[in-house]
């Protein structure tokens, strides 16, 4: 671990420091996973060992559980799989992804120890587990795993001490970091990282974490000096202040007293009224519209969790008409029913439509966000690709080669969406000159190869874009 250390954060406890100085995109450490499961909700639907979504998986043959993409895969993650394996059969049933994770890691330290390799910085009994600040609903739910886990754990393993296995629990409750798909466009695990564990947050951070090929890697979002402490946000910085506070609080139990957090830096845009030739909408009306999207947002979420896609465009449009005028382009509803509308009506092939909403979603990120913030890289490839959807070539693109400026830092070159971004950009690029020759030509070119194939981010609107580090509880 050439680029970082170990130190005592003041107020904070340990943290990572940069050992020499680093620029935008270098990366400062890159870290397997100690131990990762995939969700209960996708065991069916994503591969057990590289985590890609795949329409057809092959189940284990013994447990009866485990999907895999193919023998590959199936035999890459036997060594992980072989205990858990047998000890499902025996038990009947796969538990909880939260045992599984435990059981997971207790067999790795039992077969290796605490430290697996030169570069890992921490051991897992060093992290802390804040089993004594967890509210009663979560100790309960802690003891309901801890008990279900000791019915899980075979009678032929090494035996541990209910203490131990609550620290497990514990580090898991606070550590779990989401574990994306290969496009890292949806969380469908959960894993520990023990480096990772170490990083302290600030809503306004100067690192981002990736997963990229098995490994997260901490990648620097601008200048670092040496000696400056390395901070990862846990939460999305659209939130509020208070809500950020709130969130924190509740599930890493510390007091967040950064910069934004005490001064509400950019609050004041988050909730702030539309200013319409020189005049501000009133106060009250502000509140009212705001506490009537609050309602229309949770309609929405229903609807688009039931699938109901025509709903939720109708939904967001009465939103988006009462917004109109009343709030200001930064406020978060309004961006949260413009990116939903954005994305919906492009899935729906609305997308004249559609790129009106991502480029007014993108303006108002772009006042919001740190200019290397990946939310805002995979936002304006999104609403780049929508603009092309469209037959906006010379909008598309440059969004495009934006996004592709930002992921080159957040994501890496070898990240596979990076990968895919700038396979975008050289196409667009292309039909650029194409249509500044000809536009005819351009545009008949183009229909043919829409009716072929037409170039998408992904199938099906996802719940939820991957805007925090940790998992939720």
């Amino acid at each position: 671990m050439e680029n970082v250390e170990v130190f005592d954060s003041p107020g904070k406890g340990r943290g990572l420091r940069a050992t020499k100085e680093a620029w935008a995109g270098d990366v400062l450490f890159a870290e397997p996973c100690f131990a990762s499961v995939v969700f209960d909700s996708l065991a069916a639907n994503v591969c057990h060992c590289c985590f890609r979504r795949q329409p057809k998986l092959q189940r284990c043959g013994q447990c009866r559980f485990a999907q895999y993409c193919d023998r590959t895969c199936q035999r890459a993650a036997w060594e992980e799989h072989k205990q858990e394996c047998a000890a499902i059969k025996s038990y009947g049933k796969a538990p909880n992804e939260n045992i599984r994770l435990a059981a997971r890691i207790l067999w790795r330290l039992d077969k290796e120890g605490g430290v697996v390799s030169d570069m890992q910085l921490t051991t897992l009994d060093d992290l802390e587990d804040h089993i004594s600040e967890m509210p009663e609903d979560d100790l309960k739910d802690l003891k309901v795993d801890i008990h279900n886990f000791l019915d899980f754990w075979p009678r032929t393993s090494k035996q541990h001490t209910v203490e131990r296995i609550s620290h497990i629990f514990g580090v898991i409750n606070c550590n779990g970091f989401m574990v994306s798909d290969q496009k890292g466009l949806q969380a469908v695990g959960v894993g520990l990282f023990p480096n990772l564990c170490l990083v302290n947050h600030d809503c306004w951070p100067n690192c981002t974490v990736i997963l990229n090929n098995g490994k997260i890697e901490l990648r620097a979002l601008g200048k670092i000096n040496e000696g400056e402490e390395l901070m990862v946000a846990y939460v999305d910085f659209l939130n509020l202040s208070e809500d950020r506070k709130r969130m924190l609080k509740q599930q890493y139990f510390f007091d967040c007293t950064c910069e934004h957090c005490t001064n509400k830096i950019k609050d004041d845009l988050k909730l702030g009224g539309a200013e319409v030739e020189g005049v501000k909408a009133p106060e009250e009306k502000v509140k009212e519209v705001t506490e009537y999207s609050k309602e229309m947002l949770q309609k929405m979420e229903k609807a688009r969790l039931d699938g109901n896609y025509n709903e939720v465009v109708k939904i967001c449009r009465e939103c988006v008409e009462k917004q109109k005028d009343v709030l200001a382009d930064t406020h978060i509803y309004q961006l949260k029913m413009w990116s939903t509308l954005s994305e919906v009506l492009s899935y729906l092939q609305f997308f004249e439509e559609a790129a009106e909403y991502a480029r007014k979603m993108v303006d108002g990120y772009m006042k919001l966000y740190h200019p290397n913030n990946a939310q805002l890289g995979m936002a304006t490839m999104r609403a780049g690709v929508t603009h092309w959807q469209a037959g906006h070539i010379e909008v598309g693109h440059g969004m495009i080669c934006k996004a592709y400026a930002i992921l080159l830092v957040t994501h890496g070159p070898t990240h596979p969406i990076t990968k895919d971004l700038e396979a975008m950009r050289m196409q667009t690029e292309m039909e650029l000159r194409m249509f500044k020759q000809n536009e005819y030509v351009y545009h008949s070119m183009r229909e043919a190869a829409l009716n072929n194939q037409p170039m998408k981010m992904m199938a099906e609107p996802m719940e939820e874009g991957i805007k925090s580090l940790f998992r939720k509880k």
